[in-house]
């Protein structure tokens, strides 16, 4: 049988497009392909198309609409995942444009297809306090405890995403000065992030512990679990919400939740709270755009607050007269009735 032109896009688009020019990260490219599963099921159980059959004529504007409502009402899909595969489905119909230009009228349309809006969410996040408590529940005198308190610092303090702390080789740890850690991003982009003093010297002891300083194990994962294996996103997950039960305990200020992204959402607004410049901060966190750094600018109340005191001289007198002692107004509540 005879591919259709949406086969032959969209293997073009998973397997050359993403990968090698536009050099998108595994990740993205596991969401996009999960994006185009449900898309697959869709049609064959809700619209009778069978894959094998499935064109891009089929895949007009209309069935996409209905196949983002269809997340929503039977996926219980919230807005912002629907808005993320549609987003999936521009990228992919932009490329079979430039593919095939015949269809471009019948492509725009899809690709002008809008997001849909949605009330933007608190930045979740712990403050310094709570991070130090969650940060003092490690056993240090065990070699799982030393294990977990320098994973847990290193995520906080380089402010890096769960995938690229378990992507970290211990070539990627440069001990020597200036400190720093070498984290692969989003795109396969590389940054360096400094590495601060006590962070820096649990490492140390990290790596003498586990023998990590030989030659032949500079590409080894630095973080491994029981089976020697490099540790994954969710096991990173587990081991955090091993300590928040812990420390849960003792504490009310740690939320009931906390996964590891929260580590790095931390991380930028105490950096902040620091007054340290949002271009910093950006290039900190390996943000490509300032405007996604601006997001943890606009969720810190308290920042606003002594912005506001500091711009802004006291203007309403605070001295206020004590009432109880005006016999005027006293005989006029009195009146009351």
């Amino acid at each position: 049988m005879k591919p259709t032109d949406f086969a032959t896009h969209l293997t073009g688009f998973l397997s050359i497009y993403l990968p090698r020019q536009k050099n998108a990260s595994i990740n993205t490219i596991a969401s996009y392909r999960d994006c185009f599963k449900l898309l697959l099921r869709y049609c064959q159980e809700q619209k009778g198309i069978p894959v094998e059959k499935l064109s891009m004529a089929k895949l007009t504007h209309t069935l996409i609409t209905d196949f983002l409502e269809w997340l929503e009402r039977e996926r219980k899909c919230s807005i912002a995942t629907r808005n993320q595969r549609l987003a999936a489905i521009h990228s992919f119909f932009r490329y079979a444009q430039y593919e095939e230009p015949s269809g471009i009228f019948h492509f725009q349309k899809v690709i002008a297809l809008p997001v849909k809006k949605a009330p933007k969410p608190s930045v979740p996040h712990l403050t310094p306090e709570a991070m130090k408590i969650l940060l003092s529940r490690p056993d240090k005198t065990t070699v799982k405890g030393r294990r977990d308190l320098t994973l847990l610092s290193v995520l906080y303090d380089s402010g890096c995403r769960v995938q690229e702390l378990a992507n970290v080789r211990v070539r990627d740890v440069v001990l020597s000065n200036p400190a720093v850690l070498i984290l692969t991003g989003k795109g396969n982009k590389v940054r360096r992030v400094p590495l601060m003093k006590n962070t820096l010297t649990l490492l140390q002891h990290y790596i003498q512990d586990n023998s990590l300083d030989q030659d032949w194990k500079k590409d080894y994962p630095l973080f491994v679990n029981k089976q020697h294996n490099k540790l994954t996103k969710e096991g990173i997950a587990y081991i955090i919400s091993q300590y928040v039960g812990s420390a849960r305990k003792t504490s009310t200020s740690i939320p009931e939740k906390v996964m590891p992204h929260m580590f790095r959402h931390s991380k930028a607004i105490h950096l902040l709270q620091a007054a340290v410049n949002l271009i910093y901060i950006r290039d900190f966190l390996g943000h490509e755009n300032i405007k996604t750094t601006e997001v943890y600018a606009k969720c810190d109340s308290e920042l606003k607050r002594q912005a506001i005191e500091k711009a802004y001289p006291d203007i309403v007198n605070n001295n206020l007269p004590d009432w109880n002692k005006d016999a005027s107004l006293l005989d006029w509540l009195s009146s009351l009735k």
